[in-house]
């Protein structure tokens, strides 16, 4: 006990000296409207608006606020609301706030600020913040669809490997007026690169963001004013291939490719002068246009090739000479409704420096990036005119050093840059990208340099919201490995791969995993976007995909690919506080299940499976899938028990929405989907279900179908499979690794959860690291299985493991009941192996932090929970009096109320802020 104060007499002197004596200090900060900051250009005509609250006290919680919305900075300054003045409104909301001002048309510019009131002090009026509409209406499009639906002598648009160039538009147009402001609408299908007056706009790469072109086609939305001049100006436009023009007629006899015919373009310039008067700019037939420029080929398979001989300098910049160039083209619309993009596009968001080349013949370079990463080369060489630098692309050596290409399949993934002859040349592509970690490298004049070339990581903008790290370096190497292959699979849809020739958005892949991935990045727009992509994906009788956008057309009809659909929505409820996808796809999901229980279930069994549990580690290295009917898990198994989760889910939603006779409803047939699947598959003797697997155990027990009496005997056979035939190693495919780490801590088993994710032995994701993987592999066995399918970048096996690391192991979990972390459980697992993990995340509510060692018997702990918020804190303790928080007894510090002892932890109650918890583990 003298050890103790002792400690805690230290403790509270490091605290004292930190302090430094300044009032209270609330204030608003983070503004951001459809959680974006500052958007260009939205649809959505009553918006959203979120704010973060800041202080340095303890305890801080909002009790009213206040809005202002004005069309000018000036009017806001002022205080002159002419769009919205809330008034003073009694709420704790921060998140998610309506707006209900005046209503708001095409082009309109709104600037807002907030105050908050809390129970410590006012706020001051936050910095302003602001937003635009953008073209809400159909017929605010005065632009054509304009292209050029024709192939060259140079193309060869119907080959299995099509090749097409990139086509180039210009437009030139005098102003004889001083300019106000000018704003741009574009959508250019597949891609578009978008120059004005020889600069390029925009920092966005591979945009629009990838749709069913044919349903909703998205456009963004700039401002132009610094770029447009008075007197003449040129608008340039280069549209590549995408996903618009197929990269491959057909994958096989099973699967069709989606083609949406030639790229095409739609834009709009509208130019406001000082007077008040306008002028606008369209894309139709009196644009001019060329393909025989120097993107000779663009493909997201195959690459790109450029000819550098071919550039057109001045082609974007007036008074170039384009006389021989085409009239552009009419053509007929995509299909789609024209949407303002809401999910930022990629860019690029970080460089890689190669570590090495090293010449493994005469003229030919192998480098290492050190790192398998999803993006482009940028290059610098130089040469004579005519000299062709060929880049190919790989994650994997073969063991003579050359490039492992098989498991491309068919991809190429190869860039050809042809050199114009100049000084010192710089090039990156613009339309195609690769996930890599080796480069081949032939022709390159001279021998090449790392310095010669860097690594541009390529994925869609959007801000990191956590970092993890433990004592353990296995655990933060796959920490790191997963983070490196979700971003590179963000690609305006989360695809399942970067590097061959599908790069599709499955939906199985991403169910569990888009919670893991929600803990790292704010994604929240992204998968919002997507789930609209499903539900355009969906058949009039209420089928859904396994691939979203449908590129491949691929309705196979089961539950647990299509069941993201649901789990995904329920995620951005829970972990960003938005309930528009549950309100806006409400139906279309209930169709969706409709038409399964009608066209698949029998007596409250769903019968239908397709995929089973994908990817369990097979009993052979060289197998893809296990062929062992014992390690199967039986299909019915699989899609009742996903039946009734969504069943569940669905009472979620209906209750959110007030529809509380649906509720009843969905919650009636789930009872009776219990009880058949429990009358069917349990066997009440042995406690097991169906074959024993550990996913058919696991499922019921996560989804709460074992009935009450048998939940031990059940698990215990998910323990003795684990441990016994699987000696402590991954047990499940897909579908079981979404609840393996959560179900065996929840059992009380998260010892063996520790193992799994510790483990360096095969099937683990310490093999991989093992093997030399710097992302996840698609599988266990991913070095030694047959190379069509073995590809060294996904998602999928991560289950909840990154779930697992943010919830169990730094302890930061919504309460039970709660969304958005508004209410925050924060209970770490204290295992034995780790001497200490950190965490933080950054919630829609604010930063949320947990650092925690064990030292010399005692438990140090620093956590901060975000203003406007309060926690449960669940202290690993012998008993409450062996606690100190910042050097005082628990029982002495404002707001921190003692509610119990449970299972070895000190319950606390406390509101937001900082603080610093000791506590003695042993006596």
């Amino acid at each position: 006990m003298k050890k103790f104060l002792l400690l805690q007499l230290i403790a509270g002197c490091l605290f004292l000296m930190t302090c430094t004596g300044d009032p209270a200090m609330v204030k608003v900060e983070r503004l951001r409207c459809e959680m974006l900051v500052n958007p260009v250009g939205i649809d959505n005509q009553t918006p959203r608006l979120t704010w973060e609250i800041t202080a340095d006290v303890r305890n801080v919680y909002q009790t009213a606020y206040h809005i202002l919305v004005a069309s000018s900075e000036e009017k806001l300054h002022s205080n002159e609301c002419d769009l919205w003045d809330s008034g003073k409104i009694k709420s704790g909301q921060s998140v998610y706030v309506t707006y209900e001002g005046e209503k708001l048309k095409s082009r309109d510019e709104c600037f807002w600020k907030v105050k908050v009131y809390t129970n410590k002090g006012m706020s001051e009026w936050s910095s302003p913040a602001s937003w635009s509409m953008g073209l809400a209406d159909q017929s605010d499009w005065q632009a054509k669809w304009t292209g050029l639906d024709k192939s060259f002598s140079w193309d060869n648009p119907d080959n299995y490997i099509s090749r097409l160039s990139a086509r180039y538009f210009r437009k030139e147009f005098r102003l004889d007026q001083d300019i106000q402001k000018a704003t741009l609408y574009i959508s250019g299908l597949g891609f578009y690169k978008l120059h004005l007056n020889g600069e390029i706009v925009g920092d966005q790469e591979l945009a629009p963001t990838p749709t069913d072109y044919t349903k909703t086609v998205t456009y963004n939305t700039f401002d132009v004013t610094q770029h447009i001049k008075k007197e003449r100006n040129t608008i340039g436009v280069i549209l590549g291939n995408g996903r618009y023009f197929s990269m491959r007629p057909k994958v096989d006899e099973r699967r069709e490719v989606r083609h949406f015919g030639f790229p095409k373009m739609i834009v709009q310039l509208e130019i406001e002068f000082s007077d008040g008067s306008g002028q606008t700019i369209i894309s139709d037939d009196s644009w001019k246009v060329t393909a025989d420029g120097a993107i000779r080929s663009n493909n997201e398979f195959d690459g790109e090739e450029y000819d550098a001989t071919k550039e057109m300098p001045g082609w974007d910049m007036p008074n170039f000479d384009d006389s021989l160039w085409l009239n552009a083209e009419l053509v007929d619309p995509p299909g789609g409704r024209l949407k303002a993009q809401q999910n930022k596009n990629m860019k690029v968001m970080s460089i890689v420096r190669p570590l090495s080349i090293t010449e493994i013949k005469r003229g030919i370079y192998i480098m290492d990036m050190g790192q398998n990463m999803v993006g482009w080369l940028r290059m610098k060489v130089k040469g004579k005119k005519g000299d062709r630098v060929k880049l190919c692309f790989a994650e994997l050596l073969n063991a003579d050093g050359t490039l492992y290409t098989d498991n491309l399949r068919t991809a190429r993934v190869t860039d050809i840059y042809t050199l114009k002859g100049s000084d010192e040349e710089i090039w990156n592509p613009v339309f195609a990208y690769h996930g890599f970690r080796f480069v081949e490298i032939t022709g390159f004049p001279g021998i090449p340099s790392i310095n010669d070339f860097e690594g541009q990581v390529i994925y869609d903008e959007m801000d990191r919201t956590g970092h993890f790290e433990t004592s353990d370096s296995t655990i933060n190497r796959i920490y790191k490995n997963a983070c490196w292959g979700i971003k590179g699979n963000y690609r305006g849809m989360p695809t399942d791969c970067p590097q061959r020739d599908e790069r599709m958005g499955w939906l199985g892949d991403r169910a569990t995993g888009s919670l893991g991935e929600s803990f790292i990045f704010d994604h929240n727009n992204l998968y919002s976007k997507w789930l609209g992509d499903i539900e355009d994906a969906q058949l009039k009788n209420g089928s859904i995909p396994d691939v979203v956008p449908n590129y491949w057309s691929m309705y196979r009809d089961n539950m647990t690919w299509p069941g993201a659909y649901l789990i995904i929505a329920n995620m951005l409820y829970e972990q960003f506080g938005n309930m528009e996808p549950i309100i806006k796809h409400y139906d279309s999901m209930k169709k969706w299940l409709y038409y399964m229980r009608d066209s698949y279930m029998e007596d409250n069994i769903m019968l239908k499976d397709r995929y089973g549990d994908w990817c369990m580690p097979p009993e052979s290295p060289e197998l893809i899938h296990s062929q062992d009917p014992a390690r199967k898990t039986e299909g019915a198994v699989l899609g009742t028990t996903f039946y009734y989760h969504m069943l569940t889910l669905l009472e979620r939603f209906a209750k959110l929405q007030g529809k509380l006779s649906e509720a009843e409803e969905f919650a009636d047939q789930a009872l009776k989907v219990k009880d058949a699947f429990n009358d069917k598959f349990l066997n009440t003797t042995t406690g097991q279900y169906s074959n024993n697997t550990v996913t058919a155990n696991l499922l019921p027990l996560c989804y709460g179908m074992v009935p009450e009496q048998y939940r031990e005997s059940v698990f215990k056979n998910v323990v003795d499979k684990t441990m016994g035939e699987y000696k402590g190693h991954v047990s499940t495919g897909l579908v079981g690794i979404q609840w393996l780490m959560r179900g065996l801590s929840d059992n009380g088993r998260p010892d063996i959860a520790l193992k799994i994710a510790t483990n360096r032995s095969y099937p683990s994701w310490g093999y991989m690291i093992d093997q030399g993987a710097t992302t996840i592999w698609e599988l266990w066995n991913g070095d030694t299985a047959m190379p069509s399918m073995n590809s060294a970048n996904h998602v999928m096996l991560l289950g909840d493991l990154i779930v697992w690391f943010h919830e169990y192991l730094a302890g930061i979990q919504n309460k039970k009941g709660n969304i958005a972390f508004k209410e925050i459980m924060m209970r770490p697992l204290i295992l034995e192996g780790l001497d200490y993990v950190k965490a933080d995340f950054r919630s829609v509510h604010g930063l949320i932090k947990s650092s925690w060692k064990k030292q010399n018997g005692y438990f140090i702990w620093d956590i901060t929970i975000p203003c406007n918020t309060t926690a449960t804190i669940c202290v690993p303790a012998i008993s409450e009096e062996h606690i100190s928080e910042s050097g005082k007894r628990v029982a002495s510090v404002e707001g921190l109320t003692f509610k119990k002892m449970d299972n070895g932890y000190a319950v606390f109650e406390v509101g937001s802020g900082k603080y610093h918890f000791t506590s003695m583990l042993d006596k």
